[in-house]
């Protein structure tokens, strides 16, 4: 099975940068879940803001939305 590494920042595309800063500012270090994501910089910068808007609106706290999308992807049996 293939394995897709998270990019560090210093491999990053200049265009994804600024999301780099912004999310390790945010977390303490960049979620491998968006590193991955920026071997092709366009998915990553159109991704965070349909996953800002399920994570940050709404009537459930957004750890219980993770913990959802966490148990999906072990049902699934998703390796992340």
């Amino acid at each position: 099975m293939a394995v897709v590494n998270p990019i560090p920042k210093a491999n990053a595309a200049s265009e994804v940068q600024d999301i780099y800063d912004s999310l390790t500012r945010r977390h303490g270090h960049m979620p491998n879940f968006f590193a991955v994501m920026a071997h092709r910089p366009a998915v990553l910068k159109n991704f965070l803001p349909l996953y800002s808007s399920i994570i940050g609106h709404g009537t459930i706290e957004p750890r219980f939305k993770e913990l959802a999308y966490l148990k999906t992807a072990m049902l699934n049996a998703c390796e992340y």
